[in-house]
């Protein structure tokens, strides 16, 4: 008579399927998928925030099932890294609680606009002269810029007159 007894083991950890996205992805766009380490081949896992050492960005993030959400669309330049705590529950509620490093990757964005130094020059300046320092507008403050002067816009009338060289006009 074979009387065996089942004895559940808890989870032994949690494991994210990255801990790195970009920045500028949509509000609620999955970061990373979560899955769990046991020793039990049928258990099933909930998930959820845990307060904790590392939980100063739970508020940040959602959980659907096992899936990790992002709840606003990250910037790398206002914040790089986030910390966040979780807790995997077996079919037996046992659990196991681990705290999370998630990395903003920076991505190259275009300039959203340029200064002109200057908007008005006097009249009867030499040639070659510098009417104006142009620079970028732009949240990536190491990227390097080159600008032109663009045909084809009413505005691009008096192009001919002027010239730019690395960032004088």
């Amino acid at each position: 008579n074979d009387t065996s007894i089942y004895i559940n083991e808890s989870p032994s950890d949690i494991i994210l399927s990255t801990n790195n996205f970009d920045e500028n992805i949509y509000a609620n766009n999955i970061v990373a998928n979560l899955s769990t380490i046991d020793t039990d081949p049928e258990d099933s896992f909930t998930y959820e925030f845990v307060n904790g050492d590392g939980d100063k960005d739970n508020n940040k993030f959602l959980l659907d099932g096992s899936t990790l959400k992002i709840k606003l669309s990250p910037d790398y330049e206002t914040k790089s890294t986030y910390q966040i705590r979780l807790k995997s529950i077996d079919a037996s509620f046992d659990s196991f609680e681990k705290s999370f490093f998630l990395f903003v990757n920076d991505l190259n964005e275009a300039p959203t606009s340029f200064n002109l130094s200057s908007y008005n020059f006097d009249e009867n300046i030499s040639a070659d002269s510098t009417i104006a320092i142009i620079s970028a507008v732009d949240e990536d403050l190491s990227d390097t810029h080159k600008f032109a002067l663009i045909d084809g816009y009413a505005e691009s009338a008096g192009n001919s007159n002027f010239y730019i060289d690395g960032n004088q006009l």
